[in-house]
């Protein structure tokens, strides 16, 4: 029998609004990948559309829990990074996959940091070139349209785009230096969103399904998770993007019926068995 697989994810603790690790370690557990958490911090709940939230910033424990694991000899298949909320922890995570990364695993980075034309209130333009240096250690990463935008300087089109623009900004953040880009938040027809991933050779592959109402937040955590428990499953960058946007679909329609604020995150929990059933484990 082969040995589990093995990744470390490197993102915050929201304790209530499912998102980061509080979504990464279910589902890609569910996956049946071992998942080893590095929080960036801990807070009460998530920043978007809560006030008086708790935050301890974990930053300056980053570097001992990464030589720690070095003493080990740890030796993930993936390394996966998503919200980083300073400079400092991009510098961190930029040192800790020079120490574990190796010709034999995967450095998947998401920049969290922008959405809907605009970056986070915490972040700047800056931030969007420290992130990009980051993304260009990365073999694969996952940015949405706003992200991809920033990060290449591209201006950024709300709603639905044209297929050149998308492989414009493709071609861009591969020419950054990341290997392969898959890019979420695309549209070429109001009725359809979906995501557009490209690899070394400049081909374009898309995916999509029908738009569904609301912005719920958190789909972008349960999508990069989803395709992080898929692409260490062996499926391909492509199919993989494929098998995370139906879950991320499933999740939401199931939401929809509830009465819970759209801050509070999708029902992605319910939505595991499906999942499974997408990776063809039962």
């Amino acid at each position: 029998m082969e040995n589990q697989k093995r990744l470390v994810a490197i993102n915050d603790i929201s304790g209530f609004g499912k998102c980061s690790l509080t979504v990464a370690l279910p589902i890609i557990s569910a996956a049946g990948v071992e998942t080893i958490c590095m929080p960036t911090a801990v807070l009460s709940t998530h920043t978007g559309g809560f006030t008086g939230f708790t935050y301890r910033d974990l930053t300056c424990d980053m570097p001992a829990i990464g030589e720690h694991w070095k003493s080990i000899e740890l030796k993930p298949d993936a390394i996966y990074s998503g919200f980083l909320g300073s400079f400092d922890q991009i510098d961190i995570v930029k040192k800790f996959a020079d120490d574990f990364k190796t010709d034999d695993n995967l450095f998947i980075a998401d920049p969290c940091m922008a959405d809907h034309g605009k970056m986070y209130t915490i972040f700047d333009e800056k931030f969007a070139k420290a992130m990009a240096e980051l993304c260009a250690k990365a073999d694969i990463i996952l940015p949405n349209i706003t992200e991809a935008c920033f990060m290449t300087d591209e201006k950024f089109v709300e709603g639905v785009q044209t297929e050149e623009y998308i492989k414009n900004l493709l071609n861009k953040l591969l020419d950054m230096g990341a290997k392969n880009v898959v890019l979420t938040g695309v549209s070429f027809d109001e009725n359809k969103v979906g995501s557009a991933c490209m690899g070394q050779d400049r081909v374009a592959h898309y995916y999509f399904e029908d738009k569904l109402p609301g912005a719920y937040h958190g789909t972008g955590d349960v999508f990069a998770s989803a395709f992080c428990g898929a692409l260490l499953n062996n499926f391909t960058m492509e199919k993989a993007m494929g098998i995370a946007a139906r879950y991320v679909c499933d999740c939401i329609k199931r939401t929809q019926s509830m009465e819970n604020p759209i801050t509070y995150g999708v029902d992605f929990e319910r939505g595991i068995p499906f999942y499974i059933k997408e990776l063809g484990k039962v």
